[in-house]
């Protein structure tokens, strides 16, 4: 049986030193191992940022695509083989800025894959400049008066979307982080995890003791309960997003591959798909 261990490579990150993503890459490997994984079971597939390196760096199948395009990826990936467990993850800018349509509609889609956002409200592989999760008034070097553009509130807009499971964590707590991974894999639908990953370079603001301060832990809100959608949507509002834990999760919504007809059961990634000579000129003569 695998432990975490085996899903590391000999690839050293090249994050800053402090970079919350380091956690989230162990985080990753720990649930993968958790939940009885094996590397050849895994396909991590990621999009352009300093998180888009992580598919890099865990011993897994992995796929480092284009900015925004990571969830088309992984879709894909999991249409063409159902066995394998399949994460999408990049950053904030790279899923909620030029990814955003795609998020919109794998959430839709509820395709059965894990999306895991690192979330430092800022462009940190560009140099610093604000990014569709940077608060009103931020400054940044492209934005010296402070930006006058609002935060996109993703986990609100997640719910409306009809996500079927919706988390949020922070990279300093790893065991939560850990265990929300683990119910995501597990969660048969997508999966979105938001995880505040603090950008220790260019993010002087949103730090790791900044979020200690802010965030509310979901499991100290007496009678919480993730399976009601309305509380989770009022819960949000209330703490203007700043919450950690599982935020809603729907058990009953049947994911896209349970739905779409004449999915096989057998894998495409291993069906033979040679076709004989008669019927390849057949097909040549039907289509010229």
């Amino acid at each position: 049986m695998a432990t975490f261990k085996d899903f590391r490579n000999h690839v050293k990150p090249n994050w800053c030193p402090g970079c919350g993503d380091f956690s989230v890459q162990a985080a990753i490997q720990r649930a993968a191992a958790n939940v009885g994984l094996e590397p050849q079971d895994l396909a991590v597939v990621s999009g352009i940022g300093c998180s888009g390196r992580i598919s890099g760096y865990i011993n897994s199948y992995g796929f480092h695509g284009i900015h925004g395009r990571s969830l088309p990826i992984a879709q894909g990936v999991k249409m063409g083989n159902r066995e394998l467990t399949v994460i999408a993850s990049g950053g904030d800018g790279d899923g909620f800025a030029i990814g955003m349509g795609h998020t919109i509609h794998a959430i839709r889609r509820n395709i059965d894959i894990t999306y895991i956002v690192m979330d430092n409200q800022i462009y940190g592989l560009t140099k610093g400049q604000t990014s569709p999760r940077s608060e009103f008034g931020f400054k940044t070097k492209s934005t010296p008066e402070g930006s006058v553009e609002s935060a996109i509130s993703i986990m609100e807009m997640a719910l409306t979307a009809g996500a079927t499971f919706v988390a949020q964590s922070f990279s300093s707590d790893l065991k939560e982080l850990t265990a929300l991974i683990e119910q995501g894999i597990e969660h048969k639908g997508f999966s979105l995890i938001n995880v505040f990953s603090p950008c220790v370079t260019y993010n002087k603001v949103n730090t790791y003791d900044w979020f200690k301060e802010n965030l509310t832990s979901l499991g100290d809100i007496e009678g919480y309960d993730p399976s009601n959608r309305m509380v989770a949507m009022q819960t949000l509002m209330q703490n203007n997003g700043l919450v950690k834990g599982l935020i809603y999760q729907d058990k009953e919504k049947q994911s896209y591959q349970e739905l779409a007809h004449g999915y096989s059961e057998e894998p495409l990634a291993k069906v033979d798909l040679k076709i004989s000579e008669d019927t390849f000129n057949e097909l040549v003569v039907e289509f010229m």
